[in-house]
């Protein structure tokens, strides 16, 4: 019996009836041999924390563009602190581990630079537009591995895909928006968990705002520090999932609409204050002038990098290619190609 195997056994005793076990996973796009130590599940965490694009996310804004301190998040610290999160609710509710650390490790990868500028700048630009879950899904099944992608399994992806909300519901309103397991849903929760508070905290330490700042009807539900406020945003995911019998993931009333008046707060006085947006308007030109150029000049494209796959239009690889860069490499790509450069002799 492969080890594998024994963890596969021992999920169907330790793991909730409502948990989506290993072994019945609908498998991958291609079929491939089963690993002898690891879960289909652990595999796939692995293949995603091995990727390029994960890697790529420690230089990618959060919400402060290329901070100076060393204790600002980055989109990397940000899918950390989400899975962290996602694997203590999971624990606590007996679900699958390794498949919401999978979902959650994976759920950014396609995520652009300089934050949601950056996505709101591509979504103008392309045809049909462009969303930063697509994309995370694009990387793995598509761009990852100089285009063969990662074959990651049927759960994990639609995990992914279902990640986002937006400024909309925290609780996905409808079965189509629902990820299939509840391992998917609690990393949706799980998300906007990790960055209401991480990015407060960030804004708190950049001078943004002050911590007596948050409106007190909002600190009193969901409490006046950083650890307060995470422990109590857990333990109510945990406890209400737990007094439906476990069977789904969901949130008190209470709990809900200070989670969503805390990001409504965000969006004001940190999101789109002039301090923080000025920033991301400069950002968003840049990227704009760099679309424009290669899509404009093939030739320029391939000889920055970029890739042409089978298929894909000009808008198409160049909106891959800007969305994998990290905030450095598009800051010092937009230098060369459109600011006057150092002579250097031949």
């Amino acid at each position: 019996m492969t080890i594998r195997k024994h963890i596969e056994d021992r999920e169907k005793t330790i793991l909730s009836e409502y948990a989506c076990r290993s072994v019945n996973s609908r498998g991958r796009i291609k079929a491939e041999p089963l690993c002898t130590v690891r879960t289909i599940f652990q595999h796939d965490r692995d293949r995603i924390l091995h990727s390029k694009s994960f890697r790529r996310l420690k230089h990618k804004t959060q919400v402060f563009l290329s901070p100076e301190g060393d204790h600002y998040r980055t989109r990397l610290t940000h899918t950390l602190e989400v899975s962290q999160v996602a694997r203590t609710v999971a624990r606590a509710l007996a679900l699958n581990e390794d498949l919401t650390e999978a979902i959650a490790l994976g759920h950014d990868l396609g995520h652009t630079p300089f934050g949601h500028a950056g996505e709101r700048v591509l979504n103008e630009l392309v045809p049909g537009g462009f969303r930063h879950v697509v994309q995370s899904l694009r990387v793995v099944d598509s761009l990852e591995k100089d285009g063969q992608g990662l074959n990651l399994t049927h759960e994990v992806r639609d995990g992914i895909l279902k990640h986002s909300k937006g400024r909309g519901p925290l609780l996905a309103p409808d079965a189509d928006s629902r990820a299939i397991t509840l391992e998917g849903q609690i990393v949706r929760l799980a998300d906007i968990v990790a960055y209401v508070n991480h990015d407060l905290d960030d804004a708190i330490r950049g001078g943004v705002v002050k911590s007596q700042d948050l409106p007190q009807a909002i600190m009193l539900e969901v409490g006046d520090t950083h650890a307060h406020r995470i422990g109590r945003m857990v333990s109510d995911l945990i406890e209400q999932s737990l007094a439906t019998d476990g069977s789904c993931i969901c949130l008190s009333e209470q709990m809900d609409d200070a989670i969503r008046a805390l990001r409504a707060w965000l969006f004001e006085r940190v999101y789109e204050v002039d301090a923080v947006h000025i920033d991301f308007v400069k950002a968003s030109r840049m990227l704009r002038e760099i679309y424009i150029h290669f899509v404009e000049n093939e030739q320029a494209f391939v000889a920055a990098g970029g890739r042409r796959f089978e298929g894909d239009c000009i808008e198409v690889s160049v909106a891959d290619f800007i969305a994998g860069m990290t905030d450095r490499f598009a800051l010092a790509l937009y230098s060369r190609l459109f600011l006057p450069q150092p002579w250097r002799s031949l």
